[in-house]
């Protein structure tokens, strides 16, 4: 069985309900989670509305607190369900490509994901994260949708 999932989360409500079953699967088989959240950079010209109207300190700024605030819960929650855990934040211009190392590099042998998050117009635009993921990983994927 899974030892250790890798866990990517936004903060949105669905990310969040994927946190809190990879949190219970965690349990359930003795394995450790680690959460990760991927903070995008600042770019000039931007269709993410985080970034408009924004200048780059202050978006840096905003996301970090953000990533953490995110990042605190999902360990809170790790605790208080007597899961180990840890976090990882990191700053990367393609999330997909940074969960992937992630795992890989954290020795992760699953990655538990919401089949979506708070992308907006850019999912539109790009394609969703978790299809790439599902798409280029090469560690088992489990999607909560």
């Amino acid at each position: 069985m899974f030892k250790h999932i890798l866990v990517p989360t936004d903060g949105s409500p669905l990310a969040t309900i994927a946190l809190d079953n990879a949190i219970a699967l965690a349990r359930e088989t003795d394995a450790r989670i680690t959460a990760l959240s991927v903070v995008e950079p600042f770019h000039t010209f931007s269709l993410n509305p985080d970034q408009l109207g924004e200048t780059q300190k202050s978006y840096e700024a905003h996301a970090v607190h953000w990533a953490d605030d995110i990042l605190a819960n999902a360990a809170g929650k790790a605790l208080a369900a007597g899961v180990r855990c840890e976090t990882v934040r990191v700053v990367a211009e393609e999330p997909y490509r940074a969960i992937i190392e992630t795992a890989m590099d954290r020795g992760a042998d699953l990655i538990a994901m919401a089949s979506h998050g708070r992308r907006g117009l850019d999912a539109v635009l790009l394609g969703s994260q978790t299809q790439k993921v599902l798409t280029h990983s090469g560690i088992p994927v489990l999607v909560y949708r």
